[in-house]
Protein backbone atom coordinates (compact mmCIF):
# COMPACT_ATOMS: atom_id res chain seq x y z
CA UNK A 1 0.00 0.00 0.00
CA UNK A 2 1.03 3.76 -1.23
CA UNK A 3 1.41 6.16 1.74
CA UNK A 4 0.83 8.66 -0.72
CA UNK A 5 -1.73 11.40 0.87
CA UNK A 6 -4.00 10.13 -2.87
CA UNK A 7 -5.17 6.80 -2.28
CA UNK A 8 -4.56 4.71 -5.62
CA UNK A 9 -7.69 2.61 -6.75
CA UNK A 10 -7.79 -0.42 -8.67
CA UNK A 11 -11.25 -0.99 -10.71
CA UNK A 12 -12.06 -4.33 -11.31
CA UNK A 13 -14.06 -5.12 -14.44
CA UNK A 14 -14.76 -2.26 -16.22
CA UNK A 15 -17.96 -2.85 -18.00
CA UNK A 16 -21.27 -0.48 -18.00
CA UNK A 17 -21.52 -0.08 -14.00
CA UNK A 18 -18.01 0.16 -13.62
CA UNK A 19 -18.31 3.99 -15.60
CA UNK A 20 -19.97 5.30 -11.86
CA UNK A 21 -16.70 4.21 -9.88
CA UNK A 22 -14.32 5.13 -12.36
CA UNK A 23 -15.45 8.67 -12.86
CA UNK A 24 -16.46 9.00 -9.32
CA UNK A 25 -13.22 8.48 -8.75
CA UNK A 26 -11.05 10.12 -10.48
CA UNK A 27 -13.30 13.30 -9.71
CA UNK A 28 -12.79 13.30 -6.03
CA UNK A 29 -9.60 14.76 -4.44
CA UNK A 30 -7.83 12.43 -2.21
CA UNK A 31 -8.49 9.43 -4.73
CA UNK A 32 -6.97 8.49 -8.14
CA UNK A 33 -7.62 5.80 -10.64
CA UNK A 34 -4.05 4.09 -10.81
CA UNK A 35 -5.03 0.49 -12.33
CA UNK A 36 -7.59 -1.38 -14.37
CA UNK A 37 -8.47 -5.20 -14.30
CA UNK A 38 -10.27 -6.66 -16.85
CA UNK A 39 -9.61 -9.64 -19.41
CA UNK A 40 -10.65 -6.87 -22.61
CA UNK A 41 -8.01 -4.86 -23.03
CA UNK A 42 -11.07 -2.64 -25.46
CA UNK A 43 -13.03 -2.03 -22.31
CA UNK A 44 -10.11 -0.89 -20.36
CA UNK A 45 -9.10 1.66 -22.88
CA UNK A 46 -12.54 3.04 -23.05
CA UNK A 47 -11.88 3.50 -19.21
CA UNK A 48 -8.71 5.17 -19.78
CA UNK A 49 -10.88 7.47 -21.93
CA UNK A 50 -12.98 8.53 -19.28
CA UNK A 51 -10.25 9.12 -17.27
CA UNK A 52 -8.98 11.17 -19.42
CA UNK A 53 -12.44 13.44 -19.89
CA UNK A 54 -11.47 13.96 -16.00
CA UNK A 55 -8.30 15.30 -17.13
CA UNK A 56 -6.67 12.27 -15.21
CA UNK A 57 -4.36 10.31 -16.08
CA UNK A 58 -4.44 6.88 -17.66
CA UNK A 59 -4.68 3.74 -15.35
CA UNK A 60 -2.54 1.01 -16.00
CA UNK A 61 -4.14 -2.45 -17.41
CA UNK A 62 -4.01 -5.76 -16.22
CA UNK A 63 -5.32 -9.20 -17.05
CA UNK A 64 -7.21 -10.79 -14.35
CA UNK A 65 -4.33 -13.52 -14.02
CA UNK A 66 -1.84 -11.20 -12.82
CA UNK A 67 -4.26 -9.59 -9.91
CA UNK A 68 -1.88 -9.93 -7.22
CA UNK A 69 1.12 -8.81 -8.98
CA UNK A 70 -1.50 -5.27 -9.76
CA UNK A 71 -2.03 -5.07 -5.94
CA UNK A 72 1.91 -4.87 -5.02
CA UNK A 73 3.34 -3.63 -8.39
CA UNK A 74 0.68 -0.59 -8.14
CA UNK A 75 1.09 -0.02 -4.39
CA UNK A 76 -3.06 -0.42 -4.29
CA UNK A 77 -4.76 1.51 -1.25
CA UNK A 78 -8.31 0.30 -2.46
CA UNK A 79 -9.96 -1.63 -4.62
CA UNK A 80 -13.22 -1.76 -6.66
CA UNK A 81 -14.74 -4.71 -7.89
CA UNK A 82 -17.67 -4.68 -10.52
CA UNK A 83 -16.80 -7.51 -12.54
CA UNK A 84 -18.97 -11.04 -12.85
CA UNK A 85 -20.66 -11.63 -9.41
CA UNK A 86 -19.51 -15.18 -9.27
CA UNK A 87 -16.21 -13.74 -9.67
CA UNK A 88 -15.86 -11.03 -6.48
CA UNK A 89 -14.87 -13.15 -4.26
CA UNK A 90 -11.35 -13.78 -6.61
CA UNK A 91 -10.11 -10.61 -6.13
CA UNK A 92 -11.75 -9.31 -2.55
CA UNK A 93 -10.22 -12.28 -0.43
CA UNK A 94 -6.73 -11.03 -1.87
CA UNK A 95 -7.11 -7.32 -1.72
CA UNK A 96 -8.39 -8.09 1.85
CA UNK A 97 -5.42 -9.77 2.37
CA UNK A 98 -2.94 -7.31 0.97
CA UNK A 99 -4.10 -4.92 3.26
CA UNK A 100 -6.58 -2.77 0.84
CA UNK A 101 -9.98 -1.50 1.78
CA UNK A 102 -12.14 -2.93 -0.93
CA UNK A 103 -16.09 -1.72 -2.47
CA UNK A 104 -17.50 -4.49 -3.73
CA UNK A 105 -20.74 -4.52 -6.27
CA UNK A 106 -23.82 -6.31 -4.85
CA UNK A 107 -24.51 -9.19 -4.48
CA UNK A 108 -21.37 -10.05 -2.12
CA UNK A 109 -20.90 -13.07 -3.91
CA UNK A 110 -23.53 -15.76 -5.26
CA UNK A 111 -23.23 -18.60 -3.20
CA UNK A 112 -23.26 -20.11 0.68
CA UNK A 113 -19.01 -21.23 -0.05
CA UNK A 114 -18.13 -17.70 -1.57
CA UNK A 115 -19.66 -16.16 1.16
CA UNK A 116 -17.58 -18.05 3.93
CA UNK A 117 -14.41 -17.58 2.46
CA UNK A 118 -14.83 -13.69 2.41
CA UNK A 119 -16.46 -13.00 5.62
CA UNK A 120 -12.95 -15.86 6.96
CA UNK A 121 -10.87 -13.13 5.45
CA UNK A 122 -12.37 -10.15 6.93
CA UNK A 123 -12.14 -11.64 10.08
CA UNK A 124 -8.58 -13.35 9.99
CA UNK A 125 -7.33 -9.73 8.49
CA UNK A 126 -9.42 -6.95 10.33
CA UNK A 127 -9.79 -5.10 7.03
CA UNK A 128 -12.68 -3.09 5.30
CA UNK A 129 -15.59 -4.56 3.06
CA UNK A 130 -17.84 -2.09 1.87
CA UNK A 131 -21.40 -3.94 -0.34
CA UNK A 132 -22.56 -1.25 -2.82
CA UNK A 133 -26.30 -0.98 -1.61
CA UNK A 134 -27.25 1.92 -3.67
CA UNK A 135 -31.12 1.78 -2.91
CA UNK A 136 -29.98 2.61 1.00
CA UNK A 137 -28.98 6.34 -0.37
CA UNK A 138 -32.40 6.67 -2.37
CA UNK A 139 -33.97 9.71 -0.32
CA UNK A 140 -37.60 7.67 -0.25
CA UNK A 141 -35.83 4.97 1.38
CA UNK A 142 -33.97 6.52 4.18
CA UNK A 143 -37.34 8.84 4.84
CA UNK A 144 -39.16 4.94 5.28
CA UNK A 145 -36.22 3.71 7.54
CA UNK A 146 -36.38 6.86 9.91
CA UNK A 147 -40.57 6.30 9.99
CA UNK A 148 -40.51 3.27 10.97
CA UNK A 149 -37.36 3.93 13.93
CA UNK A 150 -39.81 6.78 15.17
CA UNK A 151 -42.21 4.16 16.19
CA UNK A 152 -44.37 5.78 13.50
CA UNK A 153 -46.78 2.57 12.75
CA UNK A 154 -45.27 0.45 16.39
CA UNK A 155 -43.86 -2.24 16.29
CA UNK A 156 -43.66 -3.76 12.30
CA UNK A 157 -45.11 -7.03 12.44
CA UNK A 158 -45.23 -7.66 8.49
CA UNK A 159 -43.99 -6.36 4.91
CA UNK A 160 -45.54 -6.79 1.86
CA UNK A 161 -43.03 -6.14 -1.01
CA UNK A 162 -43.71 -6.46 -4.44
CA UNK A 163 -40.91 -5.01 -7.44
CA UNK A 164 -41.57 -5.13 -11.09
CA UNK A 165 -38.90 -5.18 -13.68
CA UNK A 166 -40.38 -3.97 -17.48
CA UNK A 167 -40.13 -5.47 -20.32
CA UNK A 168 -36.81 -3.52 -21.19
CA UNK A 169 -35.26 -3.51 -17.85
CA UNK A 170 -36.02 -7.34 -17.02
CA UNK A 171 -35.37 -8.67 -20.36
CA UNK A 172 -31.92 -6.90 -20.27
CA UNK A 173 -31.04 -9.86 -17.54
CA UNK A 174 -32.05 -13.01 -19.76
CA UNK A 175 -29.76 -11.78 -22.79
CA UNK A 176 -26.09 -11.80 -20.83
CA UNK A 177 -24.34 -13.59 -18.50
CA UNK A 178 -26.98 -12.87 -16.14
CA UNK A 179 -28.92 -15.31 -17.42
CA UNK A 180 -26.83 -18.76 -16.10
CA UNK A 181 -27.24 -18.72 -12.33
CA UNK A 182 -23.60 -20.06 -12.34
CA UNK A 183 -22.83 -16.36 -12.85
CA UNK A 184 -25.23 -14.61 -10.45
CA UNK A 185 -27.28 -16.22 -8.63
CA UNK A 186 -30.41 -15.97 -10.55
CA UNK A 187 -32.14 -12.79 -9.64
CA UNK A 188 -33.18 -13.97 -6.22
CA UNK A 189 -29.14 -12.74 -5.40
CA UNK A 190 -28.35 -10.73 -8.12
CA UNK A 191 -31.13 -8.13 -7.70
CA UNK A 192 -33.27 -8.91 -4.71
CA UNK A 193 -30.20 -8.61 -2.96
CA UNK A 194 -31.16 -5.01 -3.13
CA UNK A 195 -34.11 -5.75 -1.89
CA UNK A 196 -33.51 -7.76 0.73
CA UNK A 197 -30.95 -5.70 2.35
CA UNK A 198 -33.42 -2.21 2.36
CA UNK A 199 -36.07 -4.69 4.07
CA UNK A 200 -32.70 -5.68 6.89
CA UNK A 201 -31.55 -2.66 6.83
CA UNK A 202 -35.54 -0.99 7.38
CA UNK A 203 -36.70 -3.27 10.17
CA UNK A 204 -33.03 -3.54 11.73
CA UNK A 205 -33.52 -7.07 12.04
CA UNK A 206 -32.04 -10.80 10.37
CA UNK A 207 -33.72 -13.28 8.31
CA UNK A 208 -34.01 -16.32 9.95
CA UNK A 209 -36.23 -18.48 7.05
CA UNK A 210 -37.11 -18.78 3.93
CA UNK A 211 -39.66 -20.15 1.79
CA UNK A 212 -40.78 -19.69 -2.14
CA UNK A 213 -41.22 -20.82 -5.26
CA UNK A 214 -39.87 -19.79 -8.71
CA UNK A 215 -40.38 -20.28 -12.39
CA UNK A 216 -39.06 -19.29 -15.85
CA UNK A 217 -42.33 -18.90 -17.00
CA UNK A 218 -41.43 -15.78 -20.06
CA UNK A 219 -38.16 -15.86 -21.16
CA UNK A 220 -36.07 -18.97 -22.88
CA UNK A 221 -37.16 -20.39 -25.93
CA UNK A 222 -40.15 -23.27 -24.38
CA UNK A 223 -41.56 -19.95 -23.17
CA UNK A 224 -40.94 -17.73 -25.45
CA UNK A 225 -42.38 -20.64 -28.21
CA UNK A 226 -45.53 -21.05 -25.82
CA UNK A 227 -46.22 -17.34 -26.19
CA UNK A 228 -45.46 -16.93 -29.38
CA UNK A 229 -42.93 -14.52 -28.65
CA UNK A 230 -39.54 -16.26 -29.89
CA UNK A 231 -37.50 -15.28 -32.98
CA UNK A 232 -34.89 -17.81 -33.95
CA UNK A 233 -31.61 -16.22 -34.14
CA UNK A 234 -28.88 -16.42 -31.27
CA UNK A 235 -27.70 -13.02 -31.05
CA UNK A 236 -28.81 -9.55 -32.30
CA UNK A 237 -26.33 -8.52 -34.17
CA UNK A 238 -26.10 -9.32 -38.00
CA UNK A 239 -29.14 -11.15 -37.50
CA UNK A 240 -32.34 -10.44 -40.05
CA UNK A 241 -35.08 -12.25 -37.39
CA UNK A 242 -33.89 -9.70 -34.85
CA UNK A 243 -34.32 -6.87 -37.15
CA UNK A 244 -37.79 -5.82 -36.08
CA UNK A 245 -37.95 -7.76 -32.58
CA UNK A 246 -38.93 -5.17 -29.77
CA UNK A 247 -36.66 -7.34 -27.50
CA UNK A 248 -33.40 -7.22 -29.18
CA UNK A 249 -30.83 -5.04 -28.56
CA UNK A 250 -28.60 -3.17 -31.22
CA UNK A 251 -25.53 -2.67 -29.61
CA UNK A 252 -24.18 -0.94 -33.22
CA UNK A 253 -26.89 1.88 -32.32
CA UNK A 254 -25.29 3.16 -29.17
CA UNK A 255 -22.08 4.35 -28.89
CA UNK A 256 -21.02 3.12 -25.15
CA UNK A 257 -22.52 -0.53 -25.70
CA UNK A 258 -21.14 -0.85 -28.97
CA UNK A 259 -17.30 0.62 -27.41
CA UNK A 260 -17.69 -1.56 -24.05
CA UNK A 261 -19.40 -4.97 -26.11
CA UNK A 262 -19.21 -4.60 -29.71
CA UNK A 263 -15.95 -3.99 -30.04
CA UNK A 264 -14.80 -5.84 -27.49
CA UNK A 265 -15.80 -9.35 -28.26
CA UNK A 266 -12.79 -10.34 -30.16
CA UNK A 267 -10.90 -9.82 -26.71
CA UNK A 268 -13.15 -12.41 -24.74
CA UNK A 269 -15.94 -13.75 -27.21
CA UNK A 270 -18.56 -12.24 -24.54
CA UNK A 271 -21.82 -12.01 -26.48
CA UNK A 272 -24.20 -9.26 -24.28
CA UNK A 273 -27.08 -9.15 -27.25
CA UNK A 274 -28.41 -13.05 -26.52
CA UNK A 275 -32.33 -14.26 -27.89
CA UNK A 276 -34.16 -13.58 -24.51
CA UNK A 277 -36.20 -16.54 -25.93
CA UNK A 278 -33.64 -19.05 -26.77
CA UNK A 279 -31.08 -20.74 -24.66
CA UNK A 280 -29.31 -21.28 -21.66
CA UNK A 281 -31.14 -19.89 -19.40
CA UNK A 282 -31.01 -21.19 -16.02
CA UNK A 283 -32.33 -18.32 -13.47
CA UNK A 284 -36.36 -17.71 -12.64
CA UNK A 285 -38.61 -14.72 -14.07
CA UNK A 286 -41.29 -15.43 -11.44
CA UNK A 287 -40.55 -15.39 -7.82
CA UNK A 288 -42.67 -15.65 -4.33
CA UNK A 289 -40.83 -15.78 -1.49
CA UNK A 290 -41.87 -15.68 2.10
CA UNK A 291 -39.59 -14.94 4.87
CA UNK A 292 -39.41 -14.85 9.03
CA UNK A 293 -37.44 -12.48 10.41
CA UNK A 294 -35.84 -12.79 14.14
CA UNK A 295 -37.92 -10.57 16.14
CA UNK A 296 -41.02 -12.34 14.34
CA UNK A 297 -42.20 -9.89 11.74
CA UNK A 298 -43.11 -11.99 8.31
CA UNK A 299 -42.08 -10.71 5.11
CA UNK A 300 -44.11 -11.20 1.61
CA UNK A 301 -41.75 -10.48 -1.38
CA UNK A 302 -42.56 -11.08 -5.29
CA UNK A 303 -40.30 -10.30 -8.47
CA UNK A 304 -41.99 -10.13 -11.52
CA UNK A 305 -39.12 -9.90 -14.63
CA UNK A 306 -41.32 -9.48 -17.23
CA UNK A 307 -43.87 -6.36 -16.39
CA UNK A 308 -45.71 -3.66 -18.35
CA UNK A 309 -44.44 -0.84 -15.98
CA UNK A 310 -41.54 -0.92 -14.04
CA UNK A 311 -41.38 0.00 -9.79
CA UNK A 312 -42.57 -1.28 -6.60
CA UNK A 313 -44.79 -1.27 -3.57
CA UNK A 314 -43.75 -1.98 -0.07
CA UNK A 315 -46.50 -2.27 2.26
CA UNK A 316 -45.59 -2.40 6.79
CA UNK A 317 -47.96 -3.46 8.86
CA UNK A 318 -47.53 -2.11 12.40
CA UNK A 319 -49.11 -2.16 16.15
CA UNK A 320 -49.77 1.51 15.64
CA UNK A 321 -50.87 1.58 11.93
CA UNK A 322 -49.66 1.31 8.39
CA UNK A 323 -46.66 3.03 5.78
CA UNK A 324 -46.98 2.28 1.83
CA UNK A 325 -44.53 3.51 -0.60
CA UNK A 326 -45.28 3.10 -4.12
CA UNK A 327 -42.49 3.95 -6.81
CA UNK A 328 -43.74 4.36 -10.69
CA UNK A 329 -40.05 4.14 -12.84
CA UNK A 330 -41.87 3.94 -15.45
CA UNK A 331 -45.45 3.77 -16.17
CA UNK A 332 -44.86 1.89 -19.47
CA UNK A 333 -42.78 0.70 -22.06
CA UNK A 334 -43.89 1.52 -25.98
CA UNK A 335 -42.48 -1.07 -28.55
CA UNK A 336 -39.76 0.52 -30.46
CA UNK A 337 -38.33 -1.90 -32.97
CA UNK A 338 -35.00 -2.95 -31.42
CA UNK A 339 -33.91 -1.41 -28.07
CA UNK A 340 -31.13 1.02 -28.86
CA UNK A 341 -29.63 0.59 -25.02
CA UNK A 342 -29.56 -0.92 -22.29
CA UNK A 343 -27.49 1.21 -20.51
CA UNK A 344 -29.03 4.78 -19.36
CA UNK A 345 -33.17 4.64 -18.55
CA UNK A 346 -32.72 0.63 -18.63
CA UNK A 347 -30.83 0.08 -15.52
CA UNK A 348 -32.08 3.15 -13.92
CA UNK A 349 -28.60 5.70 -14.39
CA UNK A 350 -31.08 8.48 -16.24
CA UNK A 351 -34.59 8.76 -15.82
CA UNK A 352 -37.10 6.59 -18.16
CA UNK A 353 -39.02 7.81 -20.77
CA UNK A 354 -42.65 7.49 -19.11
CA UNK A 355 -41.55 8.00 -15.56
CA UNK A 356 -43.98 7.94 -13.21
CA UNK A 357 -44.95 9.45 -9.32
CA UNK A 358 -43.68 8.52 -5.88
CA UNK A 359 -46.55 8.17 -2.63
CA UNK A 360 -45.66 7.70 0.67
CA UNK A 361 -48.59 6.82 2.80
CA UNK A 362 -49.19 6.83 6.67
CA UNK A 363 -52.25 5.24 7.62
CA UNK A 364 -51.89 5.70 11.93
CA UNK A 365 -54.93 3.47 13.34
CA UNK A 366 -58.45 5.87 14.26
CA UNK A 367 -56.69 8.74 12.70
CA UNK A 368 -56.57 9.93 9.10
CA UNK A 369 -54.07 8.74 6.25
CA UNK A 370 -51.27 11.67 6.00
CA UNK A 371 -49.40 11.93 2.78
CA UNK A 372 -45.48 12.46 3.54
CA UNK A 373 -43.64 14.68 0.83
CA UNK A 374 -41.48 12.47 -1.03
CA UNK A 375 -38.09 14.66 -3.16
CA UNK A 376 -38.22 11.99 -5.67
CA UNK A 377 -35.33 11.45 -8.11
CA UNK A 378 -36.14 8.98 -10.95
CA UNK A 379 -32.12 9.16 -12.20
CA UNK A 380 -28.57 7.92 -10.66
CA UNK A 381 -30.97 4.67 -9.01
CA UNK A 382 -33.54 7.42 -7.10
CA UNK A 383 -30.44 9.46 -5.92
CA UNK A 384 -28.57 6.89 -4.49
CA UNK A 385 -25.36 6.94 -6.40
CA UNK A 386 -24.38 10.32 -5.75
CA UNK A 387 -24.94 10.29 -2.48
CA UNK A 388 -23.39 6.34 -2.23
CA UNK A 389 -20.32 7.88 -3.86
CA UNK A 390 -19.67 10.82 -0.95
CA UNK A 391 -20.48 8.25 1.43
CA UNK A 392 -18.02 5.51 0.06
CA UNK A 393 -15.33 8.13 -1.16
CA UNK A 394 -16.22 11.94 -0.03
CA UNK A 395 -17.48 14.90 -1.65
CA UNK A 396 -16.94 15.80 -4.73
CA UNK A 397 -16.51 19.89 -3.41
CA UNK A 398 -17.65 21.61 -0.31
CA UNK A 399 -20.64 20.02 1.52
CA UNK A 400 -23.96 21.80 2.82
CA UNK A 401 -24.82 20.48 6.45
CA UNK A 402 -28.16 18.80 4.26
CA UNK A 403 -25.61 17.11 2.19
CA UNK A 404 -23.48 15.17 4.69
CA UNK A 405 -23.64 11.51 4.26
CA UNK A 406 -22.40 10.47 7.78
CA UNK A 407 -25.74 9.28 8.61
CA UNK A 408 -26.19 7.31 5.81
CA UNK A 409 -24.54 3.94 6.82
CA UNK A 410 -22.86 1.96 4.07
CA UNK A 411 -23.53 -1.41 4.08
CA UNK A 412 -20.86 -4.11 5.67
CA UNK A 413 -19.54 -7.23 4.75
CA UNK A 414 -22.21 -8.93 7.31
CA UNK A 415 -25.05 -7.03 5.81
CA UNK A 416 -24.11 -8.30 2.30
CA UNK A 417 -24.48 -11.89 3.73
CA UNK A 418 -27.69 -11.39 5.14
CA UNK A 419 -28.98 -10.10 1.73
CA UNK A 420 -27.67 -12.75 0.21
CA UNK A 421 -28.50 -15.41 2.43
CA UNK A 422 -32.16 -14.58 1.79
CA UNK A 423 -31.90 -15.28 -2.17
CA UNK A 424 -29.90 -18.22 -1.28
CA UNK A 425 -32.07 -19.99 1.00
CA UNK A 426 -35.31 -18.52 -1.75
CA UNK A 427 -33.00 -20.55 -4.35
CA UNK A 428 -32.56 -23.98 -2.62
CA UNK A 429 -36.45 -23.90 -1.39
CA UNK A 430 -37.39 -23.61 -5.11
CA UNK A 431 -35.45 -26.83 -5.49
CA UNK A 432 -36.12 -28.65 -2.81
CA UNK A 433 -39.98 -27.41 -1.96
CA UNK A 434 -39.80 -26.42 1.52
CA UNK A 435 -38.55 -23.74 4.43
CA UNK A 436 -34.85 -22.92 4.75
CA UNK A 437 -33.49 -21.70 7.58
CA UNK A 438 -30.40 -19.09 6.93
CA UNK A 439 -28.58 -20.93 9.28
CA UNK A 440 -28.09 -23.81 7.26
CA UNK A 441 -26.22 -21.79 4.97
CA UNK A 442 -24.68 -18.99 6.47
CA UNK A 443 -23.29 -19.09 10.54
CA UNK A 444 -21.37 -15.88 11.96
Amino acid sequence: MSRNPVLRAAVVGTGHRAQLFTRGLAERPGHAVAALCDPSPTRMAFHNRLLAETGAPAATTWEPDRFTDLLAGEGIDEVVVTTVDAEHDRYIVPALKAGCRVVTEKPMTVDAGRCARILDTVRETGNSLTVAFNYRFNPAHERVRALLADGAIGEVLSVHFEWLLDVRHGADYFRRWHREKRHSGGLMVHKASHHFDLVNWWLADEPEEAFGYGRLGFYGRAAGERHGLRRDYDRAHGAERAADDPFALDLAADDTLRALYLDAERDDGYLRDRNVFDGPVTIEDDMSVLVRYARGATMTYHLTAYSPWEGYRVMFNGSAGRLELEVEESRWQQPRTRLTSAAGAVHGDTAAEHAGGARLTLRPLWQPPVDVPLAVAHEAHGGGDPRMLDALFGPVGPTRPADTAADRPTATERDGALALVVGLAANRSFETGRPVRTGELITG
